[in-house]
């Protein structure tokens, strides 16, 4: 598989990891996160392979977030609703999402980015 890149285009840290990625040589495929949403599949296998908690994958700063009061919600959701949920709507989730074979990024960290990328890529 070829490294995924899931950004919204008009998110700043988002273009911020994709021309970080541009100046490193990463390949990769560009995915609008809008367009083409995660799906609840592919939200389960990442969450997994991350080994982050189903929370971080929500974009707490987010619009959408906020609106539905999800800070209030989560608590009381199961995992499984989580992720349903975050299947619903691109703009519930973290971004950017870089997706290799090995591992998965979750937002933009330049030190860890350039850590996983030497090693993996």
């Amino acid at each position: 598989m070829k490294n995924l890149f899931i950004e919204y285009p008009k998110c700043s840290t988002c273009q911020k990891a994709k021309k970080w990625l541009e100046a490193n040589n990463v390949e990769f495929v560009d995915r609008h996160i809008i367009e083409k949403n995660p799906t609840e599949q592919e939200l389960e296998k990442w969450i997994k392979q991350s080994g982050k908690k189903i929370k971080s994958w929500f974009n707490t700063s987010g619009l959408k977030y906020k609106e539905l009061k999800l800070k209030e919600k989560l608590s009381n959701m199961s995992d499984k609703e989580k992720i349903k949920l975050l299947a619903t709507d691109g703009m519930l989730v973290k971004r950017p999402i870089f997706v290799s074979d090995n591992f998965i990024l979750l937002g933009f960290k330049e030190a860890e980015w350039q850590e996983k990328l030497s090693k993996n890529c």
